[in-house]
C-alpha cells in the first residue's frame, strides 16, 4: 500500500508524469456549480490532479468537451434489462453509468439464494461497479406463490461480501408497521446498516414507524408532495424513470440545488430497448434539464449525493484523492457520453473481453403444467366483477368494478370498454395453482400475450381476448424456458426466450434489443398502444396499491386473484 500511496502522491504532485492525461477540456464542479478549465490527472484507478496542468504517460484531448462524475443508478433490478449482469455492463456503462446498485430480488424470488450467488460472483467480474442490496421480501407476498425463500438465516452469509451494501428494498411495509416477526428478524440483523426503502404512498405516522425500523432511501414516490414530506423525516429520495414507471417528471419540482443533497436517481427496471433509444440516467438528466430543472440539481442527484447515500465515499466527484470513473460528454445539457472512464480504465470493447465468465443458473425453472382454453373460462355472475385498471406509465393500477357480459354461463370479455382477461399460472412446480381475473386497459382487440416475468414472484401471466391464444402462449412459455410470447389466431407472431430463471437472455443485449423490436410491433398487432405492453403485463401480479387497508395481521388486503 505504501508503494501505492507514493505513486499517487508523486503522480498529484506533478513529480512523475500521470498515468492519463484528460487536457483541453472542462470540469463540472459539483461542489461550486463551474465549470472549470483544467487537465485531469488519473493514476491507476484514482483522479490526482485538477485545477492545473499536468504531464502524462498517455494524454487525451478532450477539447471542448465536459467532464462529469460518472453516474450512479442507485435502484434497480438489472434482470428487468431482460440480460445478465455482464451484457448489462456492456450495454449500460457506455451511457457513464459507472456505479450501479442492485436488488436481485427477480431472481431471488426464482432460485432464492443461488441467484444472489450468481450476482455476486458476477459483479466481481464487470467493468462497471455493481454493488448489491440483498433481497429482503422473498417470498413477497403471502398471494402468491414463489420459487423460494429468504429467511434471514439464508442472507447472513452474504452480508460480508464486498460487493453488498446492505439490504434491498423493504417493501413489506405493512409488516414493518404491524411488527411481523420475519420482517423485525432481517431489520434487526442489518441495523445501522444501509437498508432500503420502498412504501408507495406511506403518510403520517405511518411513516415515521416504517422510518423508525432504521429505513432511509425510497424510490416509490410518484408526487411531490409525498417526496417532500419524505424528505422532512429524513429519506433520501431516488427518483425513478424506468420503462414502466415514470415518476421524474411528477418529481421535476423537489429537483432543486437546495434539496439536491437529498436526492439520488435510479431506473429500477429498463429493458434494453428504451436504452438503445433513449438512453439511461443520461436521459433522465437531459430530460429534466430541458424541462428547466437547475443542471447543478441534477447532476448532483445523478453522482454524488448517490454516492453519499449509500456510503460509497469515494466517489461522485471530479477531485484528487476521489476514484476516477468519469464521463466526458459533449454538453451539460445534452449529456452524451463520449468517453467513459471506470476506476480509471478507459471503457472499450478490449476492456469487456478481459471480463471473467460466470455460469448462468435457473435454466430450468419453468414447471408449469400445460394448460387449456377451458383453464381460462370465469364463470358468469350478475354482480359486478373486479377489474384491475392499468394506470400507463406506472405499476400501481386500480380497483375497478363493472358488470361484465356472458356467454352461457361464461362471463366474456368487453372489447368495447378494453376488458379482457387476465390469468396468473404457478409456475415454480409447487401447487400448479391457477387463477383468472379480468384487466382494462391493455386495447388488446385479439390474440394473447404471455410473460414469465411477473413481479414478484414471477408466476406465468397471461393477457388476451381469446382464450386458446392464452393457452398457446402460456404452454409456449415452458417450450422455450421462460420469457415472452405474443400470439394471434393460434399462432406464436413474436417471442424472446429468457431461459436465465424466466427472466434473462443468454443473448448479446444486441440481440435482445432487435428482437424486442419485433416483439413490440408483434404486440401492436394486437391493438395495444402501451408503451412497454410486456413490462405492463409483468407488473400485473402486483397487488392493488391505491386502495390499501392494512389489516391487524399487517397483511395488504385485495379484491384481485385467487391464491396463486
Amino acid at each position: 500500500m505504501t508503494a501505492r500511496l507514493e505513486m499517487l502522491i508523486d503522480q498529484g504532485t506533478g513529480r512523475e508524469p500521470a498515468d492519463i492525461v484528460l487536457k483541453g477540456g472542462t470540469f463540472f464542479d459539483l461542489v461550486t456549480g463551474e465549470l472549470v478549465a483544467s487537465d485531469i490527472a488519473i493514476c491507476g484507478d484514482r483522479i490526482v490532479g485538477t485545477c492545473g496542468a499536468y504531464g502524462g504517460r498517455t494524454e487525451i484531448d478532450i477539447s471542448g468537451k465536459i467532464v462529469v462524475p460518472g453516474f450512479i443508478d442507485t435502484h434497480l433490478h438489472i434482470e428487468s434489462s431482460l440480460v445478465t449482469p455482464h451484457e448489462f455492463d456492456r450495454c449500460v456503462l457506455p451511457y457513464g453509468v459507472t456505479t450501479a446498485i442492485c436488488d436481485p430480488h427477480e431472481i431471488a424470488n426464482v432460485v432464492g439464494a443461488e441467484g444472489i450467488r450468481f450476482f455476486l460472483d458476477s459483479a466481481l467480474e464487470t467493468i462497471m461497479d455493481i454493488r448489491v442490496q440483498l433481497s429482503s421480501c422473498v417470498p413477497a407476498t403471502h398471494l402468491e406463490t414463489a420459487g423460494a425463500e429468504l429467511p434471514i438465516e439464508k442472507l447472513l452469509p452474504f452480508r460480508d461480501h464486498p460487493k453488498v451494501i446492505g439490504l434491498a428494498e423493504f417493501m413489506n411495509f405493512p409488516g414493518v408497521i404491524h411488527k411481523d416477526p420475519v420482517c423485525l428478524a432481517k431489520l434487526d440483523a442489518f441495523y445501522g446498516d444501509h437498508i432500503d426503502g420502498h412504501a408507495p404512498l406511506l403518510r403520517g405516522n405511518d411513516l415515521n414507524g416504517y422510518l423508525s425500523a432504521g429505513i432511509r432511501t425510497e424510490h416509490e414516490c410518484t408526487t411531490a408532495a409525498e417526496a417532500l414530506e419524505k424528505i422532512r423525516k429524513g429519506m433520501h429520495i431516488l427518483v425513478r424513470e424506468g420503462s414502466v414507471s415514470k415518476d421524474l417528471q411528477a418529481l421535476m419540482p423537489i429537483i432543486t440545488e437546495r434539496l439536491s443533497p437529498y436526492l439520488a436517481l435510479c431506473t429500477d427496471d429498463r429493458n434494453p430497448l428504451d436504452i438503445a433509444e433513449q438512453g439511461h440516467l443520461d436521459y433522465m438528466i437531459r430530460t429534466a434539464i430541458a424541462h428547466g430543472v437547475e443542471p447543478l440539481a441534477v447532476y448532483r442527484a445523478a453522482s454524488i449525493s448517490a454516492a453519499r447515500a449509500f456510503g460509497l465515499r469515494d466517489r461522485g466527484l471530479v477531485a484528487p484523492g476521489w476514484r476516477a470513473d468519469l464521463a466526458v460528454i459533449d454538453s451539460l445539457e445534452n449529456c452524451k457520453a463520449q468517453i467513459v472512464f471506470s476506476a480509471g480504465r478507459r471503457v472499450s470493447d478490449e476492456l469487456f473481453a478481459t471480463r471473467g465468465p460466470v455460469a448462468p443458473v435457473g435454466l430450468d425453472s419453468v414447471k408449469a403444467r400445460r394448460v387449456e382454453a377451458a383453464h381460462f373460462v370465469v364463470p358468469a355472475t350478475e354482480a359486478e366483477t373486479p377489474v384491475i385498471g392499468v394506470m400507463p406509465g406506472k405499476i400501481i393500477t386500480e380497483h375497478r368494478r363493472y358488470r361484465l357480459p356472458s356467454s352461457g354461463n361464461k362471463a366474456s370479455v368487453d372489447l368495447d370498454r378494453d376488458i379482457i382477461k387476465v390469468a396468473v399460472i404457478e409456475r415454480h412446480g409447487k401447487n400448479g395453482n391457477h387463477a383468472n381475473g379480468f384487466v382494462q386497459g391493455f386495447g388488446l382487440r385479439k390474440g394473447a400475450i404471455a410473460s414469465t416475468v411477473g413481479h414478484d414472484s414471477h408466476n406465468i401471466c397471461v393477457v388476451g381476448v381469446d382464450e386458446d391464444d392464452m393457452a398457446r402462449a402460456a404452454n409456449r412459455l415452458g417450450e422455450i424456458h421462460g420469457g415472452f410470447v405474443v400470439v394471434e389466431d393460434g399462432r406464436v407472431t413474436g417471442e424472446i426466450a429468457l431461459p436465465v430463471a424466466g427472466l434473462m437472455s443468454l443473448e448479446p443485449y444486441e440481440t435482445v434489443r432487435d428482437t424486442l423490436h419485433h416483439l413490440r410491433k408483434a404486440a401492436y398487432a394486437l391493438g395495444t398502444q402501451l408503451e412497454e405492453p410486456f413490462l405492463q403485463v409483468a407488473f400485473l401480479p402486483l397487488p392493488v396499491i391505491p386502495h390499501l387497508k392494512i389489516s391487524d395481521r399487517g397483511m395488504v388486503d385485495v379484491d384481485r386473484f385467487a391464491l396463486i
